[in-house]
C-alpha cells in the first residue's frame, strides 16, 4: 500500500516539475501576448474615441458615425484577437479557417438578419430619409425616431413605435414627407350639380386666403377634379409648411364646410386626401 502511495506520489512530483518546466519555457510567449492584449485593448479605446471625436467635429451625421466607429472597433479587436492567440503560439491559419466555416454556417442560418444589416448599410450611406423625416414606407407612416442597423423605428401620428426591417425598407418606395419645406394637400369634396361652380370656387379660395397657415407662395388653387353622374368634384389644393400641414387640412375643411352652410350650399361628401394619380 505504501508503495503505491509512494509510486502516486513520484508520478505527481513528475508531472509537477513538467508544468513547471513548460510554464517557465512558456512564460515569455504568455507574458508578451498578454503585454499586446492589454495594450491593445487601450489602443483600441484610445483610437476609436478619437475617431468619434474627428467625426463629431467634421459634422458627420450621427447614425453613419455611429455605425463607422462602432464597425472600426470591432474590426480592430478581431485583428488583436488575432495578434494575441498568433503570439501564443497558436496557428492561425487553422483558427481562420474554422471561424470561416463558423461564420458560413451563421451566415446561411441568418440570411434575413443579414439582408437588414444590408439593407442598414444602404440607408446610412445613401440617406433616402434621417432621424426626424416624416415618411410613408410598407405601409406604415410615421417620424423616423431611430435608424438602427437591423431595423428602423418609426413613430407615428398616435404615439405608437413601429419596427420595420431595414432588409424590405431599403428595397421598397419610401414617400419622404420632409424633403422639401412645404409640401400640398389635395383635399376633395363634391357638391351638386344645381350649385355655381364659380360661386363654390370664390367661397373656398376666400377661406384659403384668411388661413395663416395656407401659404401665398407657391399660390393654393381649387381646380375640378372630376364630374361624375349626379355630383362634381372640386380638389383643394393648398400649400403649407411641413409643420403646419396636418392642422391646416382640418382647418381648412372645417371651415369651407361652415363657408357653404352659410351660402346655402350642400357638399355632398368630403374627403381629406383625394386619391393619389
Amino acid at each position: 500500500m505504501e508503495k503505491k502511495e509512494l509510486r502516486y506520489i513520484h508520478s505527481f512530483a513528475e508531472y509537477f516539475d513538467q508544468f513547471i518546466k513548460l510554464l517557465i519555457d512558456y512564460s515569455p510567449k504568455l507574458i508578451s501576448a498578454l503585454v499586446i492584449l492589454f495594450i491593445g485593448l487601450y489602443a483600441v479605446r484610445l483610437i476609436n474615441r478619437l475617431v468619434r471625436k474627428i467625426m463629431v467635429k467634421r459634422e458627420l451625421d450621427p447614425t453613419l458615425a455611429t455605425f463607422l466607429a462602432d464597425s472600426l472597433l470591432w474590426a480592430m479587436r478581431f485583428l488583436l484577437f488575432v495578434t494575441f492567440i498568433s503570439k501564443l503560439g497558436i496557428e492561425t491559419s487553422s483558427f481562420v479557417a474554422i471561424l470561416g466555416a463558423i461564420g458560413l454556417a451563421v451566415g446561411l442560418s441568418l440570411q434575413g438578419s443579414l439582408s437588414n444589416f444590408a439593407g442598414g448599410v444602404l440607408i446610412i450611406l445613401f440617406k433616402p430619409f434621417k432621424v426626424g423625416d416624416s415618411i410613408e414606407a410598407q405601409g406604415v407612416a410615421g417620424t423616423v425616431s431611430e435608424i438602427q442597423i437591423f431595423v428602423t423605428k418609426l413613430v407615428t401620428g398616435n404615439n405608437q413605435t413601429i419596427f420595420v426591417p431595414n432588409g424590405i425598407l431599403s428595397n421598397g418606395v419610401i414617400t419622404n414627407f420632409s424633403l422639401g419645406k412645404n409640401r400640398r394637400a389635395n383635399l376633395l369634396f363634391t357638391i351638386s350639380y344645381h350649385t355655381n361652380i364659380k360661386t363654390a370656387k370664390e367661397i373656398v379660395m376666400q377661406v384659403l386666403e384668411n388661413h395663416p397657415k395656407v401659404l401665398k407662395t407657391p399660390a393654393p388653387a381649387v381646380v375640378v377634379n372630376l364630374l361624375t353622374d349626379t355630383t362634381i368634384q372640386l380638389a383643394i389644393q393648398p400649400w403649407a409648411k411641413n409643420a403646419d400641414y396636418g392642422q391646416m387640412c382640418s382647418d381648412v375643411l372645417e371651415e369651407c364646410k361652415e363657408a357653404f352652410d352659410q351660402a346655402g350650399i350642400a357638399m355632398q361628401t368630403i374627403v381629406k386626401e383625394a386619391p393619389k394619380k
